[in-house]
């Protein structure tokens, strides 16, 4: 359904967001979220270029989020690196159908629009907060029992 880039750019803002405060390098989001780094690098500089990210050099530097979790949404993410490709016009060029598609392609364009609008509507900070029994790649915040969030090891 998506790309293993839109699916490594996610990890990678998941992991972000759990502590947005704190600039984290590519090596840390690597370990964290299980990419390898060459491949995070690159994928962490589209993100940059979609003004998700803030990138900063030096002894303090590292990436954060550039959004809040709550305002940031998974299809500005996969938009960012790896956008969703709709069906506008015949994909077999043919004229007479011009943007009248096919009954396959317009069923084809229509759950585009249906992952489209579900990406639209889901907040990072969304994710984040579904309560889960399975173990993700990078910490997540669970409930304690005061009411308070707090982030689970990394997984080994």
């Amino acid at each position: 359904m998506i790309s293993q880039t839109a699916e490594y750019a996610l990890r990678a803002i998941v992991h972000m967001a759990t502590n947005p405060a704190e600039p984290q390098t590519a090596q840390q989001i690597s370990e964290g979220t299980h990419v390898p780094v060459p491949y995070l690098s690159k994928v962490l500089q589209s993100l940059v270029r979609g003004n998700l990210v803030l990138s900063q050099r030096g002894l303090h530097g590292g990436f954060t989020l550039r959004k809040c979790p709550e305002d940031l949404t998974v299809y500005e993410i996969v938009q960012a690196v790896d956008p969703i490709q709709r069906i506008l016009t015949c994909p077999l060029g043919l004229k007479a159908h011009g943007t009248h598609l096919c009954p396959l392609h317009r069923r084809l364009d229509d759950a585009m629009d249906q992952v489209e609008r579900s990406f639209r509507a889901t907040t990072i900070a969304e994710v984040l907060s579904e309560p889960t029994t399975s173990k993700p790649l990078c910490p997540f915040p669970v409930e304690v029992a005061s009411g308070a969030k707090t982030a689970l090891p990394k997984s080994s």
